[in-house]
């Protein structure tokens, strides 16, 4: 198992390096893309990968999409990228096409566990390969699941929240949940960590919590809003399941002069999350390095292209399938502002990108260049 992690290691070093190299060369938004590799490898058989949207998190373009495709043309893999944009409908139609055009391995981030199975249950009927990639399909037919322990990012939030309320002298008071989207079985996981955590400090009152259906930023707007109002504004702090539904709630705090005095938290690593860390509205997040994890989903279907099994560093619970899922689960690391600086280290966002504008300062006091 040791030997696998090093390898994997190495690989995400090399896909953070063929990033880097790009440059402008990230296609950005688009739908759809697909190549042949380029690399030494002689791998017979094409990879097909479906994400999401554009809305839940920017890091599906801006880091998977080009990592993945880094890693497919190092590996001399076909492969074709597309993205759903929120459409269930639509990845359904797309999967089948890549069914139709011949992919041996089809990996997805589903929209919704009812959608994510059907489409496993075509492949599986065509004999195609399916992999879960960041979120689990609950009642699907996935060989193997890649992602992050979620229940662990969900506990570091809740530990994040809990540290930030201490540190500012919060001994007690109200705090409230923004949790991901119903249908997402990482939110319930991410909520079922942070409960874990919170739920024993008493002094605490948890006075809201609603979930943001599809993570869509415009919805989780309105929704705290409503909480806050709700509340009279008396809320001490905030559980934000990711950095986007987190400056949702820095942006209704801002309008009632409340930003950066009640703490939030996040997640992604983003570059909006990490400036509004910077700027100290938001107090941490929880960072997930794209590269580990498009290089182990890489790592996996390359080994199903070649017929091989693949190793992996445990399971996950399936429990609408009643299963048990071979599974590659990453940790994830707390992000405050004191290492905020380790996430332009590792590749996942530039100097370029985080230090613009009223940030130039808090960077060069951090030293990040």
């Amino acid at each position: 198992m040791a030997r696998r992690r090093t390898t994997m290691t190495a690989l995400a070093a090399a896909l953070v390096f063929s990033l880097a190299a790009c440059g402008s060369d990230d296609s950005g938004s688009g739908s759809g893309g697909s190549g042949g590799g380029g690399g030494g490898g002689d791998a017979a058989g094409k990879v097909g990968v479906i994400l999401p949207d554009t809305e839940s998190s920017p890091r599906w373009e801006s880091a998977d999409r080009p990592l993945l495709e880094a890693a497919f043309e190092d590996a001399g893999v076909e492969y074709d990228i597309q993205n759903a944009e929120g459409d269930a409908q639509r990845m359904a139609t797309i999967a089948e096409q890549m069914i139709t055009e011949g992919v041996t391995v089809l990996a997805i981030v589903n929209l919704d566990s009812a959608s994510g199975a059907q489409i496993q249950q075509q492949a599986a009927q065509q004999g195609v390969a399916t992999i879960d990639y960041d979120r689990l399909t609950l009642g699907g037919s996935a060989e193997y699941y890649v992602s992050y322990d979620n229940t662990e990012v969900g506990r570091l939030q809740g530990q994040g929240l809990a540290d930030c309320l201490n540190a500012g002298g919060v001994t007690q008071g109200n705090i409230a949940f923004l949790n991901g989207s119903p249908d997402d079985n990482n939110a319930t996981l991410f909520a079922d960590g942070a409960h874990e955590i919170l739920d024993p400090l008493t002094q605490y009152t948890q006075v809201a919590e609603q979930a943001v259906p599809g993570w869509e930023p415009d919805q989780a707007a309105t929704i705290f809003e409503q909480m806050y109002t709700q509340a009279g504004g008396n809320i001490q702090g905030v559980v934000a399941a990711n950095d986007t539904l987190a400056n949702a709630v820095i942006q209704t705090l801002a309008r009632n002069g409340q930003a950066g005095q009640v703490p939030v938290t996040g997640q992604d690593a983003s570059v909006e999350g990490l400036q509004n860390i910077l700027a100290g509205n938001q107090c941490m997040t929880v960072y997930k390095s794209a590269a580990e994890e498009a290089g182990a989903l890489a790592e996996l279907a390359i080994a199903l292209i070649n017929g091989e099994e693949a190793e992996t560093t445990g399971t996950a619970e399936d429990a609408e399938g009643g299963r048990e899922v071979p599974a590659v689960l990453l940790t994830p690391v707390t992000i405050t502002r004191d290492n905020v600086g380790d996430v332009v280290e590792d590749g996942q966002v530039t100097a370029e990108e985080l230090c613009t504008g009223e940030f130039a300062a808090d960077c060069q006091e951090l030293g990040i260049s």
